[in-house]
């Protein structure tokens, strides 16, 4: 039922999501493109893309990326589709993160941008990206962090007024739904951007 919700919220808000939220995209996701230190070889997943900025920014470096792009919501990846038109080794489909739809052991590196909060059954999310995780490969998400408190009382706000709203996690229960699907966090932090925007970032790899 919460994806039926997103999916409807963000078909609505596709044609004024990147002037909207401007700012907050630019800096979040410039921000995770040099945290991840992405190898122009790397083949990559993007979990819940949206209008695939995070991809233009890496083909602005990298016009030979390899990138797949997933989300739920159809008018959201129309925009982003449009946007990689030039790029034929980039593609979009429709998917939900706790089903994705590709085979084991596929991608070196997995990315998944301030939408962690969306994700009705993070646990489930996180055991498909380790699934389709090539065994050397990396898992990267960023989003928003209940350690702060403006954060805290964001997350109380919307769990009362936006159906779309699952949760927000602190820094440590996040780790500890990573590890529980068997990930290990090699390198983490938080980080906030302006006033009301305290997030954190955590890059996993496969437990030995």
């Amino acid at each position: 039922m919460s994806e039926t919700i997103v999916r409807k919220q963000y078909d609505q808000l596709a044609g004024v999501y990147d002037l909207r939220w401007k700012s907050y995209i630019t800096n979040t996701l410039s921000f995770l493109k040099k945290w991840a230190e992405i190898s122009p070889t790397d083949t990559i997943l993007d979990v819940a893309c949206g209008t695939g900025e995070f991809e233009h920014l890496l083909l602005a470096e990298y016009s030979s990326q390899q990138i797949v792009g997933i989300d739920i919501s159809d008018k959201m990846l129309a925009i982003a589709k449009q946007k990689c038109s030039a790029y034929p080794q980039v593609s979009f489909q429709i998917a939900s993160a706790s089903n994705l739809p590709f085979d084991n052991d596929s991608f070196d590196v997995i990315v998944s941008a301030n939408a962690f909060h969306y994700f009705d059954d993070p646990l489930a999310a996180l055991k498909e990206m380790r699934r389709v995780l090539k065994p050397d490969g990396k898992v990267m998400i960023l989003d928003w962090c209940r350690d702060y408190l403006l954060c805290k009382i964001c997350d109380i706000i919307l769990k009362g007024f936006d159906p779309a709203h699952q949760q927000c996690y602190t820094q440590n229960e996040f780790h500890r739904l990573l590890e529980d699907a068997n990930f290990a966090v090699y390198r983490a932090t938080r980080i906030r951007f302006g006033v009301v925007w305290g997030l954190m970032v955590a890059t996993a790899i496969l437990k030995n």
